[in-house]
């Protein structure tokens, strides 16, 4: 299960990233929001963050207008390592050596067929543990 959030800003590039979930028969849930009336990103970047830490979701994707603010905020949630990615090296990148357990996207910065590919990256990527895991331990200490 995908945990999905975004703010106004972000709201249209997830319905795209929802069809293409939809399509390659990916469960999701959506944490909102709901439609492009202005909103506060923390509150679903929080919730989303929450239910990916929590382990009721297994990864989780959080989209503003640059991906930074929302980025920030599921961060704060301790477990999470939501790493914002502007191409598909960044997102594949970020699940090999740090494990990253959330994806931020910018919808003011990527566009829907790139936003598909860093998805794909992101969500297909698996971590390599090894040396990674002794540092991905290390920011995991530092929540405590």
């Amino acid at each position: 299960m995908i945990a999905l959030g975004s703010d106004h800003g972000g709201y249209g590039l997830k319905q795209h990233i929802r069809d293409y979930l939809d399509s390659h028969g990916l469960d999701y849930r959506d944490f909102g929001c709901m439609d492009e009336s202005n909103c506060d990103y923390p509150v679903y970047a929080k919730a989303a963050a929450e239910s990916v830490a929590s382990g009721q979701c297994e990864k989780g994707i959080v989209i503003c207008t640059t991906g930074i603010g929302i980025s920030i905020a599921a961060n704060k949630v301790c477990g999470i390592r939501c790493a914002l990615c502007t191409d598909p090296l960044m997102a594949e990148m970020c699940r090999r050596h740090n494990d990253a357990n959330m994806l931020a996207l910018g919808a003011g910065i990527v566009g829907p067929n790139l936003a598909e590919r860093i998805v794909e990256a992101f969500l297909t990527t698996e971590f390599e543990g090894g040396r990674h895991a002794r540092r991905v331990g290390l920011i995991t200490e530092m929540e405590h």
